[in-house]
């Protein structure tokens, strides 16, 4: 198996799987690779060419001469909206990003390049700091999510944020059809000239994450939002991959959540940051209470992931308010407290990491199932799989032994 990954590894190290110019150039940057170039596999460089940290990369001026005279005005169109903070602008970026058009994609890097580079000027000017605070919520269907984001994004843009709000809504797995009702259950924030709300199906992604998300905080963070709210499905893989693309992961959980035995065994308050017991009125004060006592004994069993901060379990209800601005001061010491400790950072330059590794992954999936060898074989070995013939395993050996050796 060892032989078939060098072999892997050496077959895109070839050209024949060349990532198109204006892409790959943008590898070439002096502070290393911070974005992530979706929908193509990068040019793996030959061992023995070694990148000099001499060389930089710069949209605007590398790129220029690739771009035609309409490309280019549609991009500067479009940036310059988007620093000044139209949300028209905003919106038709994240459109541009999310397309699946190759040609569309390689303009979507470039602006992506320019909105990083602006986004470096602010952080050098707040020293060195981030100009924006990520926070994932999760939690499962009926928890209340679209009801709290709407009250604390209402709070948070009468005390002067920019809120910018991505909402991940499950896919049809027969049609891909997907309702992108978030928007609608948000009418009062939607009319929020402060904030900006962006539903995108999930199209079938594991963990109810696009792979475009992050690529969408990048723009929101450029277009002035300074507080970005990221919502997943909540399907169990989401807790994982919505918790390393923000700063801050915050779970939500109905009073009828279960026992803190059942979250300890579903994995998913191992990555909260927060807890939150939503829907605390009423009748449901009662319940609430205890589930906060059972969550708050259950996160004593759990190994802290921050020398700064200890997670934290509060009850709130959108209905009547009560506790919202709790949950919020809670986020402010958090922050505070991540940012003086550098932790926040480095929380986010591993999370570039992981993304780009995980583009990697994909990316080098699609290649080869699409490799003319594996397309040829497939077929034969799912049918003797399928019958019982030979097992997973050695089907999946000698897929890899056809790709390395047509390779």
């Amino acid at each position: 198996m060892r032989r078939f990954s060098v072999r892997l590894f050496s077959h895109f190290s070839r050209p024949q799987f060349t990532a198109p110019r204006l892409a790959t150039t943008c590898l070439l940057r002096q502070e290393g690779f911070t974005g992530s170039f979706p929908g193509f596999l990068p040019t793996i460089p030959h061992p023995s060419r070694h990148l000099r940290r001499g060389v930089s990369c710069t949209a605007t001026s590398q790129h220029l001469q690739d771009l035609s005279g309409s490309e280019q005005r549609l991009l500067d169109k479009l940036y310059e909206g988007l620093i000044s903070g139209q949300r028209a602008s905003l919106a038709e970026s994240i459109t541009l990003v999310e397309t699946q058009h190759p040609r569309k994609k390689e303009l979507a890097q470039v602006l992506l390049q320019k909105v990083l580079a602006f986004r470096r000027q602010q952080e050098s000017s707040n020293g060195g700091k981030p100009v924006a605070f990520r926070v994932g919520l999760s939690g499962p269907p009926g928890a209340g999510k679209s009801s709290f984001i709407e009250v604390m994004g209402k709070m948070l843009t009468g005390q002067g944020h920019k809120v910018a709000v991505l909402t991940v809504d499950p896919s049809s797995c027969t049609s891909g059809g997907s309702l992108l009702g978030d928007k609608t259950r948000m009418t009062e924030l939607s009319r929020d000239m402060s904030a900006f709300i962006r539903p995108s199906p999930a199209s079938g992604t594991l963990g109810g994450v696009t792979r475009t998300t992050n690529e969408a905080i990048v723009l929101c963070e450029g277009a002035g939002y300074d507080i970005v709210l990221v919502e997943t499905v909540g399907v169990g893989q989401s807790e994982f991959a919505v918790a390393d693309m923000v700063d801050m992961f915050v779970l939500l959980i109905p009073p009828a959540g279960g026992d803190e035995l059942q979250g300890i065994k579903r994995g998913i308050i191992e990555r909260a940051d927060l807890v939150v017991v939503t829907k605390s009125d009423g009748d449901l004060v009662v319940p609430a209470r205890r589930i906060q006592t059972e969550y708050t004994s259950a996160l004593k069993l759990l190994r802290r992931q921050s020398k700064s901060w200890n997670p934290k379990v509060v009850r709130a209800s959108s209905h009547t308010f009560e506790g919202i601005p709790e949950v919020w001061a809670k986020m402010e010491v958090y922050r505070d407290g991540m940012l003086t400790s550098g932790e926040l950072q480095g929380r986010r330059r591993a999370q570039q990491k992981v993304w780009m590794w995980s583009l990697i992954q994909e990316n080098v999936l699609w290649h080869f199932q699409n490799h003319p060898a594996v397309r040829e074989t497939l077929p034969r070995l799912e049918q003797k799989v399928t019958k019982g013939v030979i097992s997973p395993g050695l089907a999946a050996d000698l897929l890899l032994k056809a790709f390395s050796e047509s390779s």
